[in-house]
C-alpha cells in the first residue's frame, strides 16, 4: 500500500500509526537510499509503542536498544531494536551485533539498509521501501496491506 508523506513529521505519524498493528516478534525490513527518511520511520515506531528515548540511526554502533518507560503505560510491545546495517559486510558482523539473537527476543526489530542483509531475513519480515519523491521532503512509503 502506497503512502505519500511530505514532511518528515508525517513519515513519524505514518510509521506511529502503523505501530499500533504490531504485536511484537516482528522484523521491520526498511529499504531506502540515504537520506529517504528510514530513520524518521524508525522514530515513529517508537513512538507509536510509546517508547520516549530520542531515536538516531546506530550507524556506527549497529544496534541500538529502546525500552518503554514503565509509565507508559500498558500495550503487548516494550522493547524496540533498531540495527543499522548500511557497514554490515559478513557473517561475523551480524553475529557480533547480536542479530541472530534478538530474532527470537519478542522486542520489535527495526532494520536500516536491509538491502545489505537481505539473505538473512527471516521469510515473514515486514518489508518497508521509502522514496524519495518529487518535492524535497515528499517521501513515497510503501507498507504492506492490513
Amino acid at each position: 500500500m502506497l503512502h505519500t508523506t511530505h514532511t518528515p513529521i508525517e513519515t513519524e505519524q505514518l510509521a506511529a500509526d502503523f505501530a499500533a498493528t504490531l504485536q511484537g516478534g516482528e522484523v521491520i525490513a526498511l529499504f531506502g537510499d540515504l537520506g529517504a527518511g528510514k530513520t524518521a520511520f524508525v522514530r515513529g515506531l517508537a513512538r507509536g509503542l510509546g517508547i520516549n528515548a530520542p531515536v538516531s540511526s546506530p550507524t556506527y554502533a549497529i544496534v541500538q536498544e529502546y525500552r518503554k518507560d514503565a509509565r507508559a503505560g500498558a500495550g503487548i510491545v516494550s522493547t524496540l531494536i533498531h540495527f543499522d546495517m548500511y557497514r554490515v559486510t559478513t557473517w561475523a558482523d551480524l553475529e557480533s551485533c547480536g542479530f541472530f539473537d534478538y530474532l527470537n527476543s519478542g522486542a520489535v526489530l527495526a532494520i536500516e539498509w536491509s538491502e545489505n542483509i537481505a539473505e538473512v531475513l527471516p521469510k515473514n519480515a515486514v518489508r518497508v521501501k521509502i522514496e524519495c519523491g518529487t518535492a524535497e521532503d515528499e517521501r513515497v512509503v510503501t507498507l504492506p496491506s492490513p
